[in-house]
């Protein structure tokens, strides 16, 4: 028995009528299986694959209730074309014909429509709730029969993809409150696409971008015409790099045996169905196609339901089994909290997307950038998969010492014309920032030696022979990596102690710097103890503005003598058999000892100082490289350049891990000569890799550009300002907080703490954390210190409402601790 539907009188929508972009993502919900419907182009029979999914589901049984949601977010031609009213006639028609002793219900709704539309009548009824249920929506409707992004600029009517996404969303939630008494497998959902995989949507993104913030698990009709199998693949290979799951591909059977060549592309990893020929007379309104097809649709059912049952128990066991086998970093294992494994099951722009409890797929804004690597966007994510793609195609690997490709030559390039502009000769690749640290640290000590005569003959191997042990200069707080040698050069921390690294022994000066911080509103210096500072005004260590605190113009003031007066006390202290033969530091940001802002001025006094006694100076800008803190590089914020630099992380766009050393032509030259012992004898087998030189080159392009990054100002040289002031000097005076460090993509928070409530073995921010995490921002602690880190590309709109996330629980927070 069938209930006639009822048709919801649709919303006519106009241009002034879009809604606002929503605060974030809408979650997918996983309590019953959801799944998009793709076409390898239009025309292949996407609809057909629907309603037959939609009639195995509901008409195999009438012992078993059902119910199935069809959704066409996107539709043209109305209404004289309309998918959804396709498939509920058919479902009548079949009902009626085929199980007649199955009570369905229907529904039938349009969401909204353009204006170009036509008025119609819905037809008489009522929406009936029997035991077996199908519900039918369209979203969005457009008369013209044309593309979604034609149609949307002709009739006047353009819908935002966060729009689209979020009606979807609303539409999920309603799927999951019908089905709130059903068991998993007796509701199926299923949301087909408009066109081919790449056809555009009302906006003009492509949909197999639109809808991939949802990552909804797919089923792809491919085509079995002549011609087929490579639009088939191509529409695979599509959905796959940008990181869909496809569990079946159906087509209807042209007798070209299409499903042989597919079935050996895809190693029977993909199961392959075939329909039966669609007939050209349509005269009984293919009832019997259905008929003849309903095995293969119910075996296509099954498939989707066993892959949807196989993700939930994959995604249920995966803390369980992660805590049984893996060793994290940086984590205390016994310390982790039930509950507390974050199961991630995809990523896109700059959200997690997090498996929760509620068994929903959730985004989480990656406040982390995945500890500082993360830059893209959802564009230049998809962007940086396909040029990787194409470059593993091109080159897998190939070894790097007198080799060359492209990649690495474009890259080494853009590096010398970019972050190494005016100064920079020389790219030295390797594989990561503390392996980049390690090369520096090489090529600063030949340097020092060679300038203060201290190797005289390269063509033996004399390496007992040590003229004199050489130091670096760093400072406290500093970090460069956890390699023995990177570790050597920074200061005793909790990373250096025996429990950590027993052969420590800190083979350094390590000096004090001072550290810039807002507090109450106001831009302070904390200058440490050992500075002869007493006799300064107090206005001279506060500051009214960030940018006052990076103007050159401090060169010549009282400051910079005291700062100048404490390096040179510190270096005339240290005589005898050691010289330091390296200075090296983070400029303007020290990231792992703390999120700490130290002075620029200081630093610009340091170089100087070292210059003067041909020290050679390295910038570990492994963190703060590549705007990560505003500029380009962090040497345009202390005015001055170094000899070698070091870069990583946010280099390729943080997908994949690279690193590269800069040098200047002088040191260079210091390792020129008649003996290849006389060269730089370390490498690495990944040295230069093609696909992390083809991502940097890309990411470094991509965020420079205005066109592809709009917080890139007019001039090139600075991002736009990303965190609201307003609200930061609002959080730089709530009584929970003792600084604030905000600057480019960082803004760092230390909480007011004591005892073992501070540093970094502390606790005390985790409960802090766990509400941010509920209420969508992903953020790990240095200890009593937090941080909120976003991209080159993010929109300031998105890092106000972080803000705005952030002030609401550091009032809950406050409230809880007291």
């Amino acid at each position: 028995m069938f209930r006639f539907p009822s048709v919801l009188l649709y919303r006519r929508l106009h241009r002034r009528k879009l809604s606002t972009t929503p605060s974030r993502p809408p979650s997918l919900p996983l309590s019953h299986p959801i799944y998009l419907i793709w076409g390898s182009n239009t025309g292949v029979g996407k609809t057909l694959v629907s309603a037959g999914i939609a009639a195995a589901s509901l008409l195999s049984s009438a012992t078993t209730p059902s119910q199935f949601h069809y959704l066409k977010p996107l539709q043209t031609g109305f209404p004289a074309d309309s998918d959804s009213r396709f498939v509920l006639n058919k479902l009548r028609q079949l009902s009626l014909r085929c199980n007649p002793s199955v009570h369905l219900s229907a529904s039938h709704r349009v969401l909204n429509v353009s204006p170009a539309v036509p008025e119609i009548n819905p037809p008489a009824g009522e929406e009936g709730r029997g035991p077996s249920e199908l519900h039918c929506k369209t979203l969005y409707a457009w008369e013209e029969a044309v593309s979604p992004h034609l149609a949307a600029e002709r009739e006047g009517l353009a819908v935002k993809d966060s729009v689209v996404l979020e009606t979807l969303g609303k539409c999920f939630e309603e799927v999951v409150e019908r089905g709130a008494c059903r068991e998993r497998s007796d509701v199926l959902c299923v949301v087909e696409t408009a066109g081919g995989v790449a056809s555009p949507g009302p906006s003009g993104t492509l949909q197999c971008d639109l809808y991939r913030p949802f990552r909804i698990p797919a089923v792809l009709v491919g085509d079995g015409r002549l011609g087929g199998i490579s639009g088939t693949i191509s529409a695979y290979e599509s959905l796959t790099l940008r990181g869909y799951d496809v569990v079946a591909v159906a087509f209807e059977d042209h007798g070209l045996l299409n499903e042989g060549p597919l079935m050996s592309y895809m190693r029977n990893k993909v199961p392959v169905l075939v329909l039966p020929p669609i007939p050209r007379d349509l005269s009984n309104d293919l009832i019997e196609w259905f008929e003849n097809s309903h095995h293969i649709f119910s075996n296509l059912k099954e498939i989707m339901l066993s892959a949807y049952f196989e993700r939930i128990k994959k995604l249920q066991d995966m803390p369980r089994e992660a805590m049984d086998i893996i060793w994290w970093p940086f984590t205390q294992h016994q310390l982790i909290p039930d509950g507390g494994v974050t199961v991630i099951d995809s990523r896109c722009g700059e959200n997690f997307s997090v498996f929760k409890k509620t068994e929903v797929i959730a985004p989480q804004f990656d406040a982390c950038a995945s500890w500082w690597t993360q830059g893209p966007d959802a564009i230049m994510q998809a962007e940086l998969a396909r040029e990787m793609g194409y470059t593993a195609a091109r080159y897998g690997h190939v070894m790097f010492p007198e080799n060359v490709h492209e990649p690495a030559l474009n890259c080494a390039e853009l590096l010398l014309k970019g972050v190494g502009k005016g100064w920079a000769s020389r790219a030295y690749f390797s594989d990561n920032g503390s392996t980049a640290i390690e090369i520096a640290l090489k090529m600063a000590f030949r340097k020092f030696s060679v300038d203060h005569g201290l190797i005289v003959d390269c063509h033996e191997d004399t390496t007992n022979e040590r003229p004199t042990e050489l130091m670096v200069l760093a400072l406290q707080r500093s970090y460069h990596g956890d390699t023995l040698g990177a570790m050597e050069a920074q200061a005793p921390s909790s990373y250096t102690g025996f429990l950590q690294q027993p052969w420590y022994t800190g083979r350094g000066l390590f000096l004090d710097p001072p550290s810039v911080f807002m507090h109450n509103n106001t831009w302070n210096i904390s200058i440490p103890e050992g500075y002869n500072w007493e006799s300064l005004k107090g206005e001279s260590i506060a500051f009214s503005s960030r940018d006052e605190v990076f103007h050159k113009g401090r060169d010549k003031s009282e400051l910079a003598t005291v700062y100048s007066s404490y390096i040179s006390e510190v270096l005339s202290r240290f005589k005898g058999s050691k010289n330091v033969g390296a200075l090296i530091m983070e400029p303007v940001i020290q990231g792992a000892g703390g999120m700490h802002m130290v002075d620029p001025l200081f630093q610009r006094v340091l170089v100087n100082e070292c210059r003067s006694r041909k020290i050679p100076v390295i910038f570990d800008e492994v963190f703060t490289g590549f705007w990560r803190l505003g500029v380009e590089t962090a040497a345009e914020l202390i005015h001055c350049v170094p000899d070698i630099a070091c870069f990583g992380k946010l280099l390729t766009g943080g997908i994949i891990p690279l690193a590269v050393t800069l040098a200047t032509n002088a040191v260079f030259d210091s390792f020129i000569g008649d003996s290849k012992l006389k060269a730089l004898l370390h490498g690495h087998s990944y040295s230069a890799h093609a696909m992390g030189c083809a991502a940097a080159v890309k990411s470094i392009q991509w965020f420079k550009d205005p066109s592809s990054n709009p917080n890139i100002t007019s001039e090139g040289r600075l991002l736009r300002e990303l965190w609201d002031d307003k609200m930061v000097r609002r959080i730089s005076s709530h009584p929970v907080i003792q600084r604030v460090v905000t600057l480019g993509t960082l803004c760092a928070l230390e909480l007011k703490a004591e005892g073992t409530s501070a540093g970094y073995g502390s606790l005390y921010a985790r409960p802090l954390l766990e509400k941010l995490r509920e209420d969508g921002i992903y953020m790990r602690p240095l200890g009593n210190v937090i941080y909120l880190l976003c991209g080159p590309c993010t929109s300031p709109q998105v890092c106000n409402q972080l803000l705005a996330k952030l002030h609401r629980q550091l009032d809950e927070f406050d409230g809880f601790k007291n």
